[in-house]
């Protein structure tokens, strides 16, 4: 006769198991009425005879027997009450919560946003899940497996995740400038819409954490600017209108631009006093020229040239000399130095060079 097998038990070292299949001992898997089951918190414990679930026990010590078998006594047609070993496969199942699990889009969401358009977005975070029904998770998932860990099901879940966060975002028609302010509602939306797709495989969505939801670049550069804006307010008008007079000062320096920007500054006076702000600022502008060509005027008669004719001092700008009526002569400049000299000078005044 065989030996029976004594005690039944996972001491569960690991931090990824889900499922452990027990190894019997040299291929023998008797089990009778002097065997022991221990199965320790968070765990359940599955047998199954000849491909069936005989029964399912949760945490506590148990001692094999007729009276905790009534379903493997019916299947197995047992007529002597253990006193025969039968053979089973005894599954652990860890019933823990496994936490830290990622997810995140590997391509951006599409999403109408009401105030840019269509527009790509972009999320990551974490969940958290257990199994729930042992039985169900039996039949749907590992079958008769002799291990399974999470990493053989975390993709899976992490693309029912952003399949379900997806539909949230559509169905929810909020704009992109709200999606960091409404993580936790989408948290809830979320785990309410896909628990029911964990439930059907035995497991429970136990936490869900939208850690970030990001939008392209462009687009965040449109909401930088347009809190840029927001924050200037009422104060815009009155920065336009200081522009336009700073505009106004530089066209009335440059003579042949200040009548453009004067046309220009009356079709843009739409606004309190901004047509006056434009003419002041001509005005006051264009008046600092006239007072410099007054001075230079008066450097340049003072420091004109005498007529040949009639002797009288003429301004250097002047071509007829206003005594006599001659025409003055052009004025040349000196090709060693540069300084401007009189058409009649036959050496320069400056560096003494023959003209």
């Amino acid at each position: 006769m065989a030996l029976f097998l004594k005690i039944i038990e996972w001491a569960d070292d690991s931090k990824n198991t889900l499922v452990f299949k027990y190894p019997f001992k040299d291929k023998g898997r008797e089990v009778n009425q002097k065997s022991k089951l221990i199965v320790r918190e968070s765990q359940q414990a599955i047998f199954v005879h000849k491909g069936q679930i005989c029964d399912i026990f949760p945490a506590g010590t148990y001692d094999l027997n007729t009276q905790i078998f009534p379903i493997l006594s019916k299947l197995a047609g047992w007529k002597y009450g253990f006193q025969t070993p039968i053979m089973v496969d005894v599954y652990f199942i860890n019933t823990k919560q496994f936490t830290g699990c990622k997810w995140g889009t590997a391509n951006p969401i599409m999403m109408r946003d009401p105030e840019f358009g269509m527009i790509r977005v972009k999320g990551y975070g974490s969940y958290a899940f257990k199994v729930d029904d042992a039985g169900v998770f039996l039949k749907e998932l590992f079958g008769t497996n002799s291990s399974f860990i999470t990493s053989d099901i975390t993709d899976w879940l992490k693309t029912m995740l952003v399949s379900a966060l997806t539909d949230a975002i559509g169905e929810s028609k909020i704009s992109a400038l709200d999606l960091a302010g409404n993580t936790t509602e989408f948290n809830e939306i979320v785990t309410a819409n896909i628990q029911n797709k964990f439930k059907d495989i035995g497991l429970k969505l136990t936490n869900l954490f939208i850690e970030n939801m990001s939008v392209p670049a462009e687009v965040e550069k449109a909401i930088d600017e347009r809190s840029r804006l927001g924050i200037l307010g009422d104060k815009t008008d009155v920065m336009m209108k200081v522009a336009a007079a700073e505009a106004m000062k530089d066209a009335a320096n440059n003579p042949g631009m200040g009548g453009t920007f004067m046309g220009a500054g009356v079709g843009l006076g739409a606004g309190v006093g901004i047509g006056s702000i434009f003419a002041d600022a001509f005005k006051s502008a264009n008046s600092q020229p006239e007072n410099k060509t007054a001075a230079g005027s008066g450097g340049a008669h003072s420091a004109g040239v005498k007529c040949p004719q009639c002797g009288a001092e003429v301004s250097s700008k002047a071509k007829f000399c206003p005594e006599c009526g001659n025409k003055m002569p052009s004025a040349k400049f000196c090709p060693e130095c540069g300084a401007k000299v009189s058409s009649s000078a036959k050496f320069c005044p400056e560096c003494g060079k023959k003209l």
